[in-house]
């Protein structure tokens, strides 16, 4: 069996790393440069160094070879996924694709598996979400992350295809939970990053974790989520580490935004989009979703975190 991984990211390149380990793979660069630089160097200096390739993965720029594997890997943005794919239909049809993103397509409000169904229709799609940072599976250190499925078989298949001894899968096939799982939670992570930055202290953030998990909940279940999905790797597990660690990109975006301080504008903070796509549905299923309407109103630029910490503090009184 053969794997490729469309996307040399920092979790792609991990991912690559990991799975040549146990199979052939091939990590697809859109840049030519980018990937020629990379066989040569035997490692990802523009988005992973310090995590040297093994000797049998293969670095290619070309797409037709690259999707060759009958599993493929998709690790590209949530909001490039679609362009991708419009992009790249043809080649993929027919293929297991697995979406490596997390978040949902402002321009369609779907998420990584409603895609890749819409916009290749025979392709079998998959997600692989959960909590983890790229460095540590660079590093081959203990990760456990959900593969979801609507398939039953295909999610068994890809879980022992993509699983190594350090990276443990879980397989669900509860779509919808996996996918707003992951991506809530980045929406949660820019809150708590906030009130971090802002000097609020641990009982706040602590607070904000508990109650966004509610809120979580609240809005996947409307759409046909199961609640153990939520409590599990793709929900409660990836909120927690997304909230406190400065290794999460949408945490640290929140630190930026308490402490008033400018953020790398070329950094990929899926939180933000989110929350401007989650305000658009709650508004459209009447849902409440306070804190997320908060960072949806900061991310746009119509308010400020000072303004919005006022206005959750100040919501009414009500039974847990």
């Amino acid at each position: 069996m053969t794997i490729s991984i469309l996307g040399a990211g920092a979790f792609g390149t991990s991912l690559a790393i990991a799975l040549a380990q146990k199979t052939a793979v091939t990590l697809w660069a859109r840049n030519a440069e980018h990937a020629a630089e990379m066989q040569s160097d035997r490692i990802n200096k523009r988005r992973l160094p310090n995590a040297p390739f093994p000797k049998d993965l293969k670095i290619s720029s070309s797409i037709g070879e690259a999707t060759k594997s009958k599993v493929i890997l998709v690790a590209v943005p949530m909001q490039l996924l679609g362009g991708f794919l419009d992009e790249n239909a043809q080649i993929l049809a027919g293929k297991k694709l697995v979406a490596c993103c997390k978040g949902i397509d402002r321009a369609t409000s779907s998420g990584p598996i409603d895609l890749i169904i819409t916009k290749v229709p025979t392709a079998l799609a998959a997600v692989l979400t959960g909590p983890s940072f790229a460095v540590d599976i660079a590093r081959g250190m203990p990760t456990a992350l959900s593969i979801a499925c609507a398939d039953e078989a295909l999610c068994t298949a890809l879980q022992s295809q993509l699983s190594t001894p350090a990276l443990r899968l879980y397989r669900t096939t509860d779509i919808v939970g996996a996918q707003l799982g992951g991506a809530l939670k980045n929406v949660i992570a820019i809150a708590c990053g906030a009130v971090m930055g802002a000097g609020l202290g641990e009982s706040a953030r602590a607070a904000l974790m508990t109650r966004g998990f509610a809120e979580m909940n609240r809005f996947a279940m409307h759409f046909g989520a199961h609640p153990q999905t939520l409590a599990g790797l793709s929900g409660f597990g990836d909120l927690a580490l997304t909230c406190t660690s400065a290794s999460s990109r949408n945490y640290r975006y929140g630190l930026a935004l308490g402490a008033g301080e400018q953020f790398d504008s070329a950094t990929t903070v899926e939180g933000a989009a989110t929350s401007l796509a989650v305000q658009s549905l709650s508004q459209t299923h009447q849902l409440d979703m306070p804190i997320t309407l908060s960072i949806a109103a900061i991310a746009g630029g119509k308010s400020t975190v000072s303004i919005e910490i006022e206005h959750l503090l100040s919501r009414p009184l009500k039974e847990e």
